[in-house]
C-alpha cells in the first residue's frame, strides 16, 4: 500500500485541530489509514545518505507523519486530501460540493484530437483550475501528487501520463497529434536547448528518472504530442513537458491534459487532481470544463464531476457486518466517509440506502465497498464489542491439496527434507519458460518457473558444501505454462520433484521414490501399454544423461521424467557431485 509523507504542523493546521502522535494514531485507524511511522526530514537525509545524528543538522526539524493508505484511494494521496477526508469523518466540514463553472460550450477551450494518435495513446482528457493560489507547499503537494498518481492508477505513465502547464503562457485551442520524432522540436523542461524528439529519447536515457519511460513510445512510428494554436509544444507524453509552459509559484491558470491508453483511468486521474487543488482556487471547488473534440465529430466535455448513484439493502449491509444498524446510523456513518447517503422507500418491504458517490471516490464501484465505509466509520472495535464470538465455519481443503499433502508427508518419512522456492525465477535458470513477467523488479523474477528443476539444483548448488549425500531435497508445488485453452492464456499444473546428490547418483532411491509414490496413490506398475497403472520407457531428454533417464507414464499418459542429470546443467549451478531427479505432475490422479 503507498504511503503518504506529509509535515505533521501543516497537516494539522489543514485539519483546524492539533493531536498527540497517539491520538492521531488512533484517528488513522478509526478512519482505516495507518500512521506508519514519525520522522524528520533531515533523518530521512540521514538515513538515505548514511550520515550520523551529528552530520547534519537537527535545528528546527520539521515532523513528518508517514501514512500508510489503501492503494484504491487516490483522493488520499496528497495532503489536501487527508486532511478533507478526516475533517469530514471528525465532523469539522460537510462534503464538498465539486461543480464545472458555468461556460457555454462555445467559448470552451478545445483540444482537438488527430487520428493518428490512436496508434499510440488514442485518449486525452483536460480541465482547467482558475484562480488557483500556490505557495511552496502546495506547489509542491501538487507536483507530488502527480508522482504518485504516476506511480499507482498510471502504471509508471504506461496507463496514464499528466501534463501540467500555465494556462497564460499558451493560447488554445490545442491539438493532440502524432507526428514522426523528426518532426517534434522543442525545448524540455528544465533544459534551454531545443531538441528533436528522437534526440530527446537519447537524450534522456542517461537520466535516472525519465529513462524509466522511454519504452512506452520507443519502439512506436509516431510520438505523441500536444501543440497549442501557435505550434507551441506543451508536452510529449509521457515522457516530458515543454519548459515553456512549464508551471511555477506565480501560476494563477492550471491547464491540465491526461493522455491515456485507458479512459477510464485517465478521467480518474483528472477527477483527482483537480478536485484535491480546487480548493485552491479563487472559486472554491469550481473546474473550468474543456471540450476534447475528434476528426470524426464526437466529443465530449471533461472532466465529469457528477455524482453517481447506487442503492444498497439496508439488511445487505447489516448481515455483512453482522450488528444491526439503522438507516439513519447508516446515512449518517456513510457522511463522515464521504458519500452522500439517504434512506429511500420501502421496496417489498426492505429497506434499501440511496448513496450518491462523489468524483474523488472511484473505488466505490459495488455494494460491498459502501458496506466497507460503513464497518469503517462504525468502528471494527465496536463491530467486535457487539458481535459474539463464535467458531467460523468448517473449512474444507481442496482435494489437490488433500492429495499433495498426504504426499510430501509419505516423501518426508522416506527421508527426504521439503524446499520452498519462488515461483518467479530468472530465465538464466529456466530458459524454457514462457510466460514472462512484463517489468520484473529484479533479474530474478523474471519469467514463471515451468519446472521445478531449477529451483531445487540452485538450491542444492548454494548447499553443496552440506555433508553428503544430499538426499534431502524434495518440493512439491506449481509450475506455470501457456494455455489456448484457458481464459488467461496460462495454467497451473501441481508437480512434484525430488533429488539425490552423492558420491554415486543414486537413480535407484529416485526410482524407489517414485515407486513408493505410485503405491500411495494406489496405483499398480503394469508392463509397458497397459492403461490400468503406470510404467516407465525410455526418454531422450537434454537435461539427463542418455540411456540414464525415463518416462513415466501413467494410464496412457506421460506425466513425469526422472534420471541422472547431465553435467552440463550441474556445472550451471556449480554442483561438483552427481545428482538423479525425479519430476512428475500430480494432479492427474484426481
Amino acid at each position: 500500500m503507498p504511503t503518504v509523507s506529509v509535515g505533521r504542523d501543516r497537516l494539522f493546521a489543514a485539519i483546524g485541530k492539533t493531536y498527540t502522535d497517539e491520538e492521531f494514531e488512533d484517528l488513522c485507524f478509526r478512519f482505516g489509514i495507518e500512521l506508519d511511522d514519525i520522522t524528520t526530514e533531515k533523518a530521512i537525509i540521514r538515513k538515505e545518505k548514511h550520515l550520523g545524528d551529528d552530520d547534519v543538522s537537527t535545528d528546527e526539524e520539521e515532523i513528518i507523519y508517514k501514512i500508510e493508505v489503501p492503494a484504491n484511494r487516490y483522493d488520499l494521496l496528497c495532503l489536501e486530501g487527508l486532511a478533507q477526508a478526516l475533517r469530514v469523518f471528525e465532523g469539522f466540514e460537510q462534503i464538498p460540493t465539486y461543480t464545472l463553472a458555468d461556460v457555454h460550450r462555445d467559448s470552451m477551450l478545445k483540444m482537438h484530437v488527430k487520428p493518428e494518435t490512436s496508434s499510440v495513446r488514442p485518449f486525452v482528457v483536460c480541465a482547467v483550475l482558475r484562480g488557483v493560489n500556490f505557495n511552496e507547499a502546495r506547489y509542491n503537494s501538487f507536483i507530488d501528487l502527480q508522482d504518485r498518481l504516476h506511480q499507482n492508477i498510471c502504471r509508471r505513465r504506461t496507463l496514464v501520463a499528466i501534463g501540467t502547464h500555465d494556462l497564460d503562457t499558451i493560447q488554445g485551442p490545442f491539438t493532440y497529434e502524432a507526428l514522426s520524432p523528426e518532426q517534434i522540436n522543442f525545448v524540455p523542461l528544465k533544459q534551454v536547448k531545443k531538441f528533436r524528439a528522437d534526440e530527446l529519447m537519447e537524450f534522456y536515457k542517461s537520466d535516472l528518472k525519465l529513462k524509466k519511460f522511454l519504452h512506452i513510445i520507443a519502439e512506436s512510428p509516431v510520438f505523441p504530442v500536444i501543440y497549442d494554436s501557435k505550434r507551441t509544444v506543451l508536452s510529449l507524453p509521457p515522457i516530458i513537458n515543454g519548459a515553456h509552459s512549464a508551471i511555477s509559484l506565480k501560476t494563477k491558470n492550471v491547464f491540465i491534459e491526461c493522455t491515456a491508453t485507458d479512459l477510464t483511468k485517465a478521467k480518474i486521474v483528472l477527477n483527482t487532481m483537480v478536485t484535491m487543488f480546487s480548493v485552491y482556487c479563487e472559486k472554491k471547488y469550481e473546474v473550468e470544463p474543456v471540450e476534447v473534440v475528434y476528426s470524426d465529430g464526437k466529443s465530449y466535455v471533461c472532466p465529469d464531476l457528477s455524482l453517481y448513484d447506487v442503492d444498497v439493502p439496508l439488511s445487505y449491509i447489516n448481515n455483512t457486518i453482522g450488528v444491526s444498524l439503522e438507516a439513519d446510523e447508516v446515512t449518517h456513518l456513510l457522511k463522515k466517509m464521504q458519500l452522500h447517503a439517504k434512506k429511500s422507500d420501502l421496496v417489498d418491504d426492505h429497506c434499501n440506502v440511496s448513496v450518491s458517490v462523489p468524483p474523488t471516490r472511484s473505488d466505490i464501484l459495488h455494494p460491498c465497498d459502501v458496506m466497507e465505509d460503513v464497518a469503517i466509520a462504525f468502528g471494527y472495535n465496536e463491530i467486535a464489542k457487539r458481535v459474539p464470538p463464535r467458531m467460523p465455519a468448517p473449512v474444507k481443503p481442496l482435494p489437490l491439496n488433500e492429495l499433495t499433502d498426504l504426499i510430501r508427508s509419505e516423501i518426508a518419512m522416506n527421508g527426504f527434507t521439503e524446499v520452498l522456492n519462488w515461483i518467479l525465477c530468472s530465465r538464466r535458470d529456466d530458459p524454457s519458460a514462457t510466460v514472462v513477467i512484463q517489468n520484473p523488479r529484479s533479474a530474478d523474477c523474471e519469467v514463471v518457473r515451468s519446472s521445478l528443476m531449477p529451483g531445487i539444483l540452485k538450491t542444492v548448488g548454494h548447499n553443496k558444501d552440506h555433508r553428503k549425500p544430499i538426499k534431502v531435497v524434495f518440493e512439491a508445488g506449481d509450475v506455470v505454462i501457456l494455455s489456448d485453452t484457458n481464459d488467461v492464456g496460462a495454467v497451473n499444473h501441481r508437480q512434484l520433484a525430488a533429488l539425490h546428490c552423492g558420491a554415486n547418483a543414486g537413480f535407484e532411491i529416485i526410482h524407489s521414490l517414485i515407486d513408493r509414490v505410485m503405491e500411495v496413490v494406489g496405483t499398480p506398475f503394469v508392463t509397458v501399454g497397459d492403461n490400468s497403472g503406470y510404467y516407465i520407457q525410455r526418454a531422450d531428454n537434454p537435461e539427463f544423461l542418455s540411456g540414464r533417464q525415463a518416462s513415466i507414464v501413467y494410464k496412457g499418459q506421460l506425466i513425469g521424467t526422472f534420471g541422472i542429470v547431465h553435467p552440463e546443467i550441474l556445472n550451471k549451478f556449480d554442483i561438483p557431485d552427481p545428482c538423479s531427479y525425479m519430476e512428475l505432475n500430480i494432479e492427474i490422479f484426481l
